[in-house]
């Protein structure tokens, strides 16, 4: 800022001109006499030192006095001089631009102005532009720079397209007037704002801000259309008129203007005194602080606070890019398909928008997909999957399934959409494991055990095999699955295969080999009595190298069969076991039961033979125990720590 501070004895600090050397402000702050004015280079920090504390102000504001028209012409204030460059594009290969590189302009010297400028604006149709600052306003040709009107004006406002050569000022907190070919419109050109201004919003409407709200009044006639109370810092139009977003400290809000409620109010004669209630509809209210924006037909393009570059079409914002510091919209151009931002040095860059997808978004939200799906074709490849996850988020997941190019966005929707024959492409196309697991789940559900069952041999996904094989009796499977499971060293999963499929020699084998013996002696002495003694004499070295050697003593050793040694008098119906084993009394079937036959055979014997064995057997328990307890005296502490077993 073109400005000198100084500081007193009188506790005051004075700003004045640095050109016309007029004080512009003074500051008394109560903190006595002030010693030291130091400014933050590059930035807009001022400290103050005073006897009893210091203070920091920060001036002006950061963004630039820039303005971009529809062309792509530049023109932005350095100090008190104007220059203006051009983007390039339309014949440039775009692919060549990247999003978020800075372009390399060539300015040109315009000329200089007689006030500071701290707004550039260019009118509606870019012929002319309007600087404002130090209370005055200029307006000069776009091209040459040559003066057509100034005045004095705290605030300056164009009009909209259809009023391309009106404009209004501000000359006071009590005086708006509106101007057209750059003379007072209807007399002096005054506008009965009935309310204290505090500001101006140029557009469709011309937006008058002050007492907690703005009133939008008609450039025509000067009349208040509708007051709204709240307190936007900024406010845009878009091209068609129809649309306009108040963007306020915290939140922006959208909403739309119907003229033709306007005029008929008129005409009826039923306005009130804030206007026309209907002339206004609320479209939504974001929660964002919108720092710069333009319309692009009816999406929103905008900076916030956060440092992002986002749009909004209908209610859902979408973020373009972020930004690792603020920078401001310049505008969008239609031939390049690109978003133009700069930041407070004016640097320039821009970002890829797709007029087309856009565009599109629109259509779908309005509701007219026939017309939305003649434009797929005009929409590039590589916004395909964004306008897919856009009609994911619209709930039109069909119609994304079709249009989505990303694999793994296609595959999330097929499964939601449960087409697994599109999953299973892109679980083949990938072979992941979790993939063919997700594709194995939504197969089962849907009862396609056949494709179930190679998706989750794909997956190596073995307890769920597990669950398709027992549930469906296919022994086959469970013996190749007890096999895989083996190799892999999932074991219980094995051993469950093989019970499954009553192989109890090879359930003890599993047992053995994963060193679960003593679990391994019980199996034995129920299923296979035959192996049980080389079980145990196999537990017994085990706990002999474990240290517990009198644990393993104590162990009742079975007889192994005919004349073999071992603690008969432990195991009195010994033989009969083996006898059972080797007439098959454990390998038999199922019970079937149904059609009355209740009292069948079970395991190849009758039932009432198979009672009184169970009772043999019930009988010789408590004889078993009575011949193990004298172990239980020996006075070693690991004797005592372990139950006996025979």
């Amino acid at each position: 800022l073109p400005v000198i501070i100084s500081g007193s004895e009188d506790g005051t600090v004075k700003i004045w001109h640095a050109n016309t050397y007029r004080l512009e402000q003074s500051l008394s702050y109560g903190l006595e006499r002030a010693w030291c004015v130091a400014y933050q280079r590059g930035k807009q920090g001022v400290a103050m030192g005073f006897d009893d504390g210091a203070v920091v102000v920060k001036m002006g504001r950061e963004e630039p006095a820039v303005s971009m028209d529809g062309s792509g012409k530049i023109i932005w204030a350095r100090h008190s001089e104007i220059l203006t460059s051009v983007t390039k594009g339309g014949s440039a290969d775009k692919s060549e631009i990247k999003d978020g590189q800075l372009i390399s302009l060539p300015s040109k010297d315009l000329g200089s102005t007689e006030i500071y400028p701290q707004t550039l604006i260019h009118s509606p149709n870019g012929r002319f532009v309007a600087v404002c600052g130090d209370g005055e306003y200029i307006i000069y040709t776009a091209l040459a720079l040559r003066n057509q009107a100034f005045g004095s004006a705290l605030d300056f406002a164009w009009a909209g397209k259809e009023h391309d050569r009106d404009y209004a000022i501000r000359e006071s907190q009590y005086s708006v007037k509106i101007f057209r070919n750059f003379k007072p419109k209807a007399g002096d050109g005054s506008v009965n704002v009935g309310y204290t201004a505090d500001g101006l919003a140029g557009g469709v409407l011309l937006g008058v801000k002050g007492q907690g709200g703005i009133g939008f009044f008609d450039w025509e006639t000067g009349k208040l259309v509708r007051r709204i109370e709240v307190e936007p810092k900024n406010v845009y139009w878009s091209e068609s008129g129809e649309l306009v977003c108040l963007a306020c400290e915290d939140t922006y809000y959208v909403l739309r203007y119907s003229r033709e409620q306007y005029l008929a109010a008129v005409q009826s004669g039923t306005e009130e005194e804030d206007g026309v209630e209907e002339a206004f509809e609320v479209v939504c209210d974001i929660n964002e602080s919108v720092r710069t924006g333009q319309w692009v037909g009816d999406c929103f393009v905008y900076t916030n606070s956060t440092n992002r570059l986002n749009y909004l079409v209908g209610d859902q914002t979408y973020t373009v890019s972020h930004f690792d510091q603020p920078y401001y919209v310049l505008g969008y151009l239609t031939r390049d398909g690109r978003v133009y931002v700069c930041d407070k040095d004016v640097q320039v860059t821009s970002f890829a928008l797709s007029l087309s997808v856009i565009e599109y978004q629109t259509l779908v939200l309005r509701g007219d997909l026939d017309a939305a799906n003649e434009m797929l074709g005009d929409i590039p490849a590589e916004q395909k999957n964004k306008i897919a996850r856009f009609l994911e988020g619209q709930g039109y997941k069909e119609l994304a399934l079709e249009v989505a190019t990303d694999d793994e966005h296609k595959f999330e929707l097929a499964l939601g959409l449960g087409e697994l024959d599109v999953a299973l492409e892109m679980a083949r196309k990938s072979d992941v494991e979790h993939k063919w697991k997700t594709v194995g789940d939504a197969a089962l559900t849907a009862w396609n055990l056949a494709l179930a069952e190679e998706c989750f041999r794909h997956a190596k996904d073995l307890g769920s095999l597990l669950l398709l094989y027992s549930s469906s009796a296919d022994a086959e499977g469970l013996r190749s699955l007890a096999g895989k499971a083996k190799e892999a060293g999932i074991h219980n999963v094995a051993f469950t295969c093989l019970w499954q499929v009553g192989d109890v020699e090879g359930c003890l084998g599993v047992l053995v080999e994963t060193e679960r013996l003593a679990e391994a002696v019980l199996f034995a002495q129920t299923y296979v009595p035959g192996r049980c003694k080389g079980v145990v004499g196999q537990w017994k070295e085990e706990l002999e190298r474990g240290g517990r050697g009198k644990v393993g003593r104590a162990l009742g050793l079975p007889p192994g069969g005919e004349g073999e040694e071992g603690d008969d008098e432990m195991f009195p119906e010994w033989e009969e076991y083996l006898r059972l084993e080797k007439e098959g009394g454990g390998q038999g079937d199922l019970i079937d039961v149904g059609d009355g036959e209740a009292d069948g055979e079970v395991n190849g014997n009758g039932g009432g033979e198979v009672d009184a064995e169970d009772e043999d057997e019930a009988d010789d328990v408590p004889e078993v125990k009575s011949k193990a307890e004298p172990v239980e005296e020996d006075p070693d502490p690991d004797v005592e720590a372990d139950t006996p077993a025979e």
